[in-house]
């Protein structure tokens, strides 16, 4: 393939493309189609590898970032994984937080007192077919994948801990998890 080199800022009126979904690029050997390396040496502001801004001003709907891996050979991540995507925060050396890091952050807000809709800072899908079995798939899970070990699976807020009592104590409802050995608990909630 060959490179092609641009000294300062570059535009393009039609978006940048690379391959088509009729003509994609055939990749035979592992690499990066699209790569960037990039040492910040600032001491204030924020840098940015990437910084995309898609803005609404009509019924459209859309994203910002897309990612989408498909899987169509048998076999797929033997030895390795396989991911819609993979983002890092990896603090080494030296290295250290003084405020906060985060190896994701999803924020939801904006200046709107009523925004309507249904809306959340996560949202989990699945989408699989209907007559399977989906014993192995969950929406969420915890792995520590390291040899060092996280043990808390939440940090939230003082004011999201309450104290069992209120209006009922009695459990109504349970959710269902299971631990990487299979093994099924429930988290009981109460009717407030």
């Amino acid at each position: 393939m060959a490179r092609t080199t641009f000294s300062g800022p570059v535009r393009s009126n039609n978006g940048f493309e690379s391959g088509t979904s009729t003509d994609e690029i055939a990749v035979t050997t592992a690499s990066n189609v699209s790569s960037s390396y990039v040492t910040a040496s600032n001491t204030t502001g924020d840098v940015r590898l990437n910084y995309s801004r898609l803005t609404f001003t009509s019924t459209g709907s859309g994203e910002t970032f897309r990612a989408l891996t498909r899987v169509t050979g048998a076999n797929a991540a033997t030895g390795g994984t396989v991911n819609g995507a993979h983002i890092s925060l990896s603090i080494n050396g030296s290295g250290t937080i003084s405020g906060a890091g985060n190896a994701l952050r999803v924020t939801l807000g904006g200046t709107s007192t009523n925004p309507g809709g249904t809306i959340a800072a996560i949202q989990c899908d699945s989408d699989f077919a209907s007559g399977g079995t989906w014993t192995n798939a969950s929406f969420i899970r915890f792995t520590n994948s390291g040899t060092g070990t996280v043990a808390n699976l939440f940090n939230i807020p003082d004011a999201m801990v309450q104290a069992i009592g209120g209006t009922s104590t009695t459990a109504t409802q349970k959710i269902r998890f299971v631990d990487s050995a299979g093994t099924a608990y429930f988290l009981y909630a109460v009717e407030a």
